[in-house]
């Protein structure tokens, strides 16, 4: 009895009168007050008496039907959130970025189509965990417009200096070259800068490019070829993003052209440079030059890092697009599914073959094709509150993958006459062989119909679908590389960037902790909490933590803000490594499509921002003291890894607090958090020391205080986080004493 009952306690608790509040007692009393009533010969009430029992069994009988008649089971409650118009949403699908190399085609722009599927290594336990491609990738052929110079780096480019147009000839092959040319000033200085500015005629967007630089191996620049300290990036419309990938990637060795030189073959060397551009990379104009925008900056020397002493030299250069990067999505693609034929009868369900189905885009619909008849484009909804009888209509449940068609409902006539006033429609007398409305008396029931019914024998078939989802796409980088389907000119395929966002099926207990937040924005951003709550609902499992903050100034008025945490693997947590910040970094897919979901919500005029949030580390040094039965190397090797993974769990954006729902924005951590944490792991017996030292962000990077601190404040709108990195000593240390 008990289980069927549905008991939530984070629920308001309002006073609830019983509808029958006789008790067991009541029950047996009242039966024994009515035997003189109904069986005077009857006068044995001894509780041992057959007849007492018989009572006392009935009575108790019906006890439990009255205490069922008092509650709500758990099938009214699921009914109520029916009622509500409530589905469980299915799972939600990781994303990810796809890297395809190719080897040059025959044509340029070169094709890669949408829902390419590629796929992680199958072993004997486990499946292979498919992705597919989200929009068609286009490779182009690029080529140098304009080389271009300045002294400083600057956000928007104004002062400019073109010093090779007349003095370098570009061949056919697009390679420019002539006379030697430097890269930086004579002295060179921070903030030096050089532009490459391609084409806007051909299709670069995502575009994976080399750039050969020919150069002098003679003229010795003066840095570290190991640590050069310069910076490559992209123009994606709003900011300046990097696109040197790693340090491998520059065969150049900054410009020194050191690997060359070593191997001592001619004067003249020529190396590449393999840049990934945003997927994002407009044609923009500066200062009245038109292209797609690279730059290469001469950055500030860290500590102990030489700078450029002479400026690179150069004689040519060539461009060339060797790949390209685009959005993946877990999913596998199903095209052209046969469903069945039409009974031509309301109501009809049809059931798809994999399930669950990810949200649908504008390709993925049915086609409904009548005998004899011309194929059909039928059109989803949500349900069929607004489907008049001749709209073609149907709905798909995306946990089960059920498709219904407009359903018969009886309704009295008055609401079906009110329904047809707000709607403006008169309907159709019949559809098929079932009639849409059948008048009765003023108040009788009336049959009308929802939807449109697909005519008897009309072959049904789903054009394209796509199924997957789950927190088993949260796959790790470098794992996706099986390309499922030959495609020409493909030589390899990588994921650069670990998979984020899958998640599984909602569950019903959490689909009641989402009925109270849905009824109270009613799908609109107006509040805070609107903005903090439909943030969350945009990319389900995507997102750990949202804030809102209201504008600071009133230049600000009309802006929202909404500061991201990004959902990350949890896995390196329970290995004792914890997470870095770089871990929850607002990626270009996520924050598209927090934003289009916002876009369709908000109130006219408000422009929405999001940020990633500010986090400050936090690094925990102690000793413990254990119990005696504890106390040998094994047992503390056990448990120093069960405290590492304490502590880093606790110091998270994601798992961290004291409900473990992630570090609340604006906590402080101080040491006796650490101490009350320690203090419930079984086996410390007591605590030493307990020191607490404070990580930061700066330009150079993160820093470790070397003091400790007895409390780390991140700000009021910052995290606490914690993570492992040997250089840095941001791990967290705990000895035995």
């Amino acid at each position: 009895m008990a289980d069927d009952d549905v008991k939530f306690e984070f629920l308001p608790s309002l006073p609830k009168d019983n509808l029958d509040d006789r008790t067991f007692e009541d029950l047996v009393a009242e039966c024994i007050l009515r035997i003189p009533r109904y069986c005077p010969e009857w006068t044995d009430y001894n509780p041992t008496d057959p007849g007492i029992t018989l009572i006392e069994l009935f009575s108790w009988l019906t006890d439990q039907m009255l205490l069922r008649f008092n509650k709500v089971p758990r099938r009214n409650y699921i009914t109520f959130l029916e009622l509500l118009g409530i589905r469980l949403q299915p799972p939600a699908s990781a994303i990810t970025e796809l890297t395809f190399y190719i080897t040059e085609p025959d044509n340029f722009p070169y094709r890669i189509p949408a829902n390419t599927e590629v796929g992680t290594e199958r072993t004997a336990n486990e499946e292979a965990i498919i992705f597919s491609t989200d929009r068609d990738l286009l490779i182009g052929k690029p080529s140098i417009r304009y080389f271009l110079s300045a002294r400083t780096s600057e956000e928007s480019p104004r002062v400019l200096r073109d010093t090779v147009t007349h003095q370098w000839t570009r061949q056919d092959n697009g390679e420019w070259g002539g006379s030697e040319q430097t890269l930086f000033d004579e002295q060179p200085e921070p903030g030096n800068s050089f532009y490459l500015v391609c084409e806007p005629d051909q299709p670069l967007d995502g575009n994976v490019l080399t750039i050969t630089f020919s150069g002098l191996a003679a003229t010795p620049t003066g840095i570290d070829p190991d640590q050069p300290p310069r910076s490559w990036e992209a123009w994606d419309g709003q900011k300046w993003q990097p696109v040197l990938l790693k340090e491998a990637d520059d065969l150049t060795k900054g410009f020194s052209f050191n690997r060359l030189r070593e191997a001592g073959d001619n004067p003249i060397q020529a190396a590449d440079i393999v840049l990934h551009l945003p997927l994002s990379w407009p044609v923009t104009v500066f200062t009245g030059y038109e292209g797609r925008w690279l730059r290469c900056r001469f950055t500030e020397p860290e500590a102990g890092q030489p700078g450029y002493v002479n400026s690179p030299r150069i004689t040519s250069l060539k461009v060339n697009a060797v790949g390209g990067t685009v959005s993946a999505s877990h999913s596998r693609v199903v095209r052209e599914e046969l469903l069945g034929n039409s009974e031509g009868i309301p109501g009809q369900t049809f059931q798809l073959a994999n399930a669950p189905i990810l949200k649908r885009r504008d390709d993925e619909y049915i086609i409904i094709t009548p005998l004899g008849g011309i194929p059909q484009n039928w059109q989803e909804v949500q349900d069929f509150a607004d489907s008049n009888p001749e709209d073609r209509h149907y709905t798909i449940d995306s946990l089960t993958g059920k498709i219904q068609f407009g359903p018969l409902i009886q309704e009295p006539s008055r609401l079906v006459k009110a329904t047809q006033d707000r709607a403006g429609v008169t309907p159709l007398p019949v559809l098929g062989n079932y009639p849409i409305e059948r008048a009765n008396t003023a108040d009788g029931p009336n049959e009308r119909q929802y939807g449109s019914i697909p005519p008897r024998g009309a072959q049904i078939r789903m054009r394209q679908y796509r199924s997957g989802g789950g927190r088993e796409g949260n796959v790790e980088r470098q794992t996706l590389t099986v390309l499922k389907s030959a495609i020409p000119y493909i030589t390899r395929v990588v994921n650069y960037q670990p998979a984020r966002g899958g998640a599984d099926a909602e569950s019903l207990q959490q689909a009641v902790l989402r009925v109270p937040k849905m009824l109270r924005t009613r799908d609109r951003a107006v509040t805070r909490e609107d903005f903090e709550t439909l943030t969350l609902d945009a990319a389900r499992g995507s997102i750990a933590q949202a804030l809102c903050i209201p504008p600071t100034s009133s230049g600000e008025a009309g802006t929202v803000t909404i500061l991201v945490v990004p959902a990350a693997n949890t896995e390196e947590i329970e290995q004792a490594n914890g997470l870095a910040p770089e871990k929850f970094e607002l990626g270009t897919e996520l924050e598209e499509r927090i934003r289009n979901y916002l876009d369709e919500r908000k109130l006219l005029g408000v422009q929405v921002r999001l940020r990633s949030a500010s986090y400050v580390g936090a690094s925990v040094q102690t000793q413990i003291g254990l119990e005696p039965f504890y106390n040998n190397s094994q047992a503390q090797e056990i448990l120093r890894r069960q405290l590492e993974v304490i502590l880093y769990r606790f110091l998270n954006p994601i798992t961290g607090g004291m409900e473990g729902k992630g570090w609340p924005f604006g906590r402080p951590v101080y040491v006796s958090d650490i101490i009350a944490l320690i203090q419930k792991v079984p086996g410390v017996r007591y605590i030493g020391p307990v020191l607490l030292y404070e990580i930061n962000s700066t330009q150079q990077g993160w820093q470790r205080n070397p003091e400790p601190v007895p409390m780390i404040d991140p700000g009021d709108r910052g995290l606490i986080c914690s993570w492992k990195d040997r250089r840095l000593r941001s791990g967290h240390v705990i000895n035995f004493l």
